[in-house]
C-alpha cells in the first residue's frame, strides 16, 4: 500500500488521505481518483522486467496499481487482462489509415472489460476486510463482480434492470451471486445500490462511483502501450484509441492509464482519445459538443444495454478524457451498431453492441477526416457478442434452412450465383 497516497476530487481538487472511508467528495459530490507516489513507483519499478515478466494478466502491472495482488493463483481472478490486440490489414487499406488494431476484451474471464475493475475491488475488499461487494449493472460489470467473487470465496449483491439481456443475467445466477431485478433501468438499479450499501456496511463497486474502478481499467491503456506503443513501436502522437461510453468509466480509466505513463516518463504524451457514444444516449456527447463539463441527463433507449445511461456517473472525466488527450467524441446511430457487429464478424471479433459501437465511431470519424492516412487506430472490443445473441441475430438475420439433399442444395447455390 506504499504506493496508494489517497485521494483527490475530479472537480474541487481536494485531498483525502488513504483511510477515507467515502465514495466521493463530501464538499461538491465529485468523483475520486486516487493518487499514486510516482516518485516511489519511479524508484521502484523496473519497466524491463514488466516487459519480460510471464505473467499473462493485468497483474503484471502491480508495481503501477494501489493494491497488492491478492494471491488467488489460478483462478479467474489471475486471468482478468492481457487481453489480445489482432491487427486487420485488409480492413484498414480499405478504411485508408495506417494501421487498425482491435483489442478485444471478450477474451477476459466473464468475457468483458469489467473484469479488469472487479479483480482491481476484490484486491481492495481483502485489504480492508469488506465480507459483501454490491454493484449496480446492465450484466457485464455484474458479470464480472459475480464471477470474481465466486472464484474468491467473497459474498456479491447485484441489482440490475430487469431488461437486462438474459444471457448476461443467466451469467450472474451461474456465479451464485444474490441477484436482484430492479423495475426500472440502470440509474434506478445504481441508486438502489448506493442506498443499500449505506444501510448494510456493504463495499459499492459502482462504476465511477468506486475509485478503484477505474484502477483496473487503466490497465487496458498499460497493454495498448506495451502491445502497441512499444511493441509496433508506434508514437502516441499517431495512436487514436476508440472507446464507447456509457457511464465514462472505461474511457476515464485508459485516459487515467496513459497519464501516470506520462507522469512516470514512460511516454512523452497520450494518445488522442475518442468517445463513441449512440446518438439514443448521448449525454457525454451533448457536453462535449457543447464545450462544457456540465452533464445533462437524457433518456437512454439504445439497444447496445452496456452504453445506455440515463445519467453519466463518470461523465466529467470522460469529457476530460478526450479534450485532454486531443481526441474527440461522436454520436452515431443505433442503427449502424448493427452494422457494426457483422463487419468485425467478418474479421473474426464477435463483438458486443457496446464495442461494435467503438468500431462505427472509428468509421464515422475517418470519414470526417479526423483520422487520416498516417494515423494507427485501436478500437476496444468492451465484450463478447456472446453477451447479446438478440442483437448479434439481429445484425445477421437468420440462416438459410434447405432440405437435406443435394438437389436443394444445388437450387440454393444457383440462386446465390446469379443474385451476384
Amino acid at each position: 500500500m506504499h504506493k496508494f497516497l489517497g485521494y483527490r476530487c475530479s472537480l474541487c481538487g481536494k485531498e483525502y488521505a488513504p483511510d477515507f472511508a467515502g465514495y466521493t467528495c463530501p464538499e461538491d459530490h465529485g468523483n475520486l481518483t486516487v493518487r499514486l507516489d510516482i516518485e516511489k513507483i519511479q524508484a521502484q519499478a523496473d519497466l524491463e522486467s514488466i516487459f519480460a515478466s510471464n505473467e499473462k494478466s493485468l497483474w503484471r502491472y502491480e508495481p503501477l496499481l494501489p493494491v497488492q495482488d491478492p494471491g488467488f493463483a489460478d483462478t479467474p481472478l489471475h486471468t482478468a487482462g492481457w487481453t489480445p490486440t489482432f491487427r486487420f490489414r485488409q480492413l484498414e487499406k480499405t478504411l485508408g489509415i495506417g494501421a487498425l488494431y482491435v483489442k478485444d476484451e471478450g477474451r477476459n474471464p466473464t468475457a468483458s472489460f469489467k473484469d479488469r475493475a472487479s479483480a482491481i475491488l476484490i484486491a481492495r475488499a481483502k485489504e480492508i476486510g469488506a465480507k459483501t461487494i454490491v454493484t449496480a449493472s446492465t450484466g457485464n460489470a455484474g458479470a464480472a463482480l459475480a464471477g470474481m467473487a465466486a472464484a474468491t470465496g467473497w459474498h456479491a449483491v447485484i441489482f440490475a434492470p430487469k431488461s437486462a439481456p438474459p444471457a448476461k443475467i443467466s451469467q450472474l445466477l451461474v456465479f451464485g451471486s444474490d441477484v436482484i431485478l430492479v423495475d426500472g433501468n440502470y440509474d434506478s438499479a445504481f441508486d438502489l445500490s448506493v442506498q443499500a450499501a449505506d444501510r448494510y456496511g456493504w463495499y459499492c463497486r459502482n462504476t465511477g462511483y468506486n475509485a478503484f474502478t477505474v484502477e483496473g481499467k487503466k490497465t487496458g491503456a498499460y497493454e495498448i502501450w506495451e502491445q502497441v506503443i512499444a511493441g509496433k513501436n508506434v508514437a502516441p502522437e499517431q495512436l487514436a484509441v476508440f472507446v464507447s461510453v456509457g457511464d465514462g468509466n472505461i474511457i476515464s480509466g485508459i485516459h487515467k492509464g496513459f497519464k501516470d505513463l506520462v507522469e512516470l516518463g514512460w511516454i512523452d504524451r497520450c494518445p488522442r482519445i475518442f468517445g463513441i457514444q449512440s446518438e439514443k444516449s448521448a449525454a457525454v456527447y451533448n457536453a462535449w459538443a457543447a464545450g462544457t463539463e456540465t452533464i445533462v441527463p437524457v433518456s437512454a433507449t439504445t439497444f447496445a444495454d452496456s452504453i445506455s445511461v440515463d445519467l453519466p456517473r463518470d461523465g466529467v472525466r470522460a469529457v476530460r478524457a478526450a479534450t485532454e488527450s486531443g481526441g474527440a467524441y461522436l454520436a452515431v446511430p443505433d442503427e449502424t451498431i448493427y452494422e457494426g457487429i457483422s463487419e468485425l464478424g467478418k474479421y473474426g471479433v464477435f463483438a458486443e453492441p457496446a464495442g461494435a459501437t467503438a468500431y462505427v465511431g472509428m468509421r464515422k470519424a475517418v470519414r470526417e477526416g479526423l483520422i487520416g492516412a498516417d494515423d494507427h487506430v485501436v478500437v476496444v472490443n468492451t465484450g463478447s457478442g456472446m453477451k447479446d445473441i438478440r442483437s448479434a441475430m439481429v445484425a445477421t438475420g437468420e440462416a438459410t434452412v434447405i432440405e437435406p439433399t443435394l438437389d436443394a442444395l444445388e437450387k440454393l447455390l444457383a440462386k446465390r450465383r446469379s443474385a451476384r
